[in-house]
This record gives structure tokens, C-alpha cells and sequence, in this order.
């Protein structure tokens, strides 16, 4: 009999919660003032999320999952930074947490601009244009497999995102090689609530 390792225990607790939004039937589990009292001087997340900030992609309401449950980093179209890196690194290394799930959604805006960037060549202003040649990478290879659509440019950007992660992270490259963390790319169905794996399964 195979034991489940950590990264598979991780993502089966947020494959049964995300079950549970989708269906209507959320338990809302570990939000009470028990369990926010049992957390004043600990945390035990078993899993980081890092995702986009769209205001649809609250993680803790899609996966169904409550205080102290997941370590959450947000940015708009899940962009690393060094900031996102050391967050990462610290849910990993300091927390122990044994899963990264890299989390992008449907018609995300962040990848929308950077497609239309590329076919006008218009950039935008700002701090938007950092976004922008981020995620660049991820369009230009969806376009280059002919993949067009929106949607295909989310997973292929999450795919990328997740690649880059570990080749940007000596401690979290490390910590994969170890077999002690996995990192999986997800999108979400805005439709549907759905999340699905798009990349890292076999590392389950």
C-alpha cells in the first residue's frame, strides 16, 4: 500500500474543498473564535497559494479552507518578485509547508494587457508595464505554439510562472530536488469555480 506523501495530502485537502465550493456544499471549516485563539502564537498552513489578486480568486473561499489553514501571496497575474520570492522561501523553509500551488484564472486582465501589448506594441504606462514584461515571456510562447486564446495564455503563463519559481528559488529548487515540496501550476474556471491542475501533477 502507498503511503500519501505531504504535497499529495496538501493538494486532496484543496481538491475537496474546491469540491465542496463548487457543489454549494462549503463547510467553512477552522473560522471560529477556537481556532483563531489556538493561532495567536503558532501556524501550521499545509500549503502556499500564490496567486492572482483578482478580487474572484479569494483562495480561502474557493478551496474552502479557514484560519491557519493556507500561507497566501497575491499579486496581479501571479508576477514574481524578490518580495514574492522571500515569501515563498519563508513559507517553506521557516513554515515547513510541503505545497506551492501556483494559482491563475480565466480571462485574466494582467495577461489580456500583455497580449494586447505585444500585438500593438503599445505598452502601458506606469508600474503596469513591469506587469507587462513579466509575463511577456508567457505570451510570446503561446502565440509561438499557436495558442490565441486568453484562457490558453493563463495556463501557459501559470506553466511558466511555476518553472520560473523553482528556477529563480536556490532554497525552493532545493527543497523540490529533496522530494519535501511540490510545486503544481492551477488555473480557475470563473464559471464554474472550478480549479484544475495544469502543470506539476506528476510531482504528486
Amino acid at each position: 500500500m502507498t503511503t500519501e506523501s505531504a504535497p499529495q495530502s496538501s493538494w486532496q485537502r484543496l481538491r475537496e474543498g474546491n469540491k465542496r465550493f463548487v457543489e454549494g456544499t462549503t463547510s467553512h471549516p477552522n473560522q471560529d473564535a477556537f481556532r483563531r485563539e489556538s493561532l495567536v502564537n503558532t501556524q501550521h498552513p499545509f500549503a502556499v497559494i500564490f496567486g492572482c489578486s483578482d478580487s474572484r480568486l479569494a483562495a480561502e473561499i474557493i478551496f474552502d479552507v479557514g484560519l491557519g489553514d493556507v500561507f497566501v501571496v497575491r499579486t496581479a497575474g501571479q508576477v514574481i518578485d524578490d518580495a514574492v520570492l522571500g515569501s515563498l522561501e519563508f513559507s517553506t523553509v521557516e513554515l515547513g509547508v510541503p505545497l506551492i500551488v501556483v494559482l491563475g484564472h480565466d480571462s485574466c486582465g494582467a495577461v489580456t494587457a500583455t497580449r494586447d501589448a505585444v500585438e500593438t506594441g503599445q505598452m502601458p504606462p506606469g508600474f503596469l508595464r513591469d506587469l507587462v514584461e513579466r509575463i511577456t515571456p508567457s505570451v510570446l510562447t503561446s502565440i509561438r505554439n499557436e495558442e490565441t486564446d486568453i484562457n490558453q495564455m493563463v495556463s501557459e503563463h501559470v506553466k511558466q510562472t511555476s518553472k520560473r519559481l523553482v528556477d529563480s528559488s536556490r532554497l525552493i529548487s532545493k527543497a523540490v530536488d529533496d522530494g519535501t515540496v511540490a510545486v503544481i501550476g492551477v488555473t480557475y474556471h470563473l464559471e464554474d469555480g472550478r480549479a484544475e491542475i495544469v502543470s506539476g501533477a506528476e510531482a504528486l
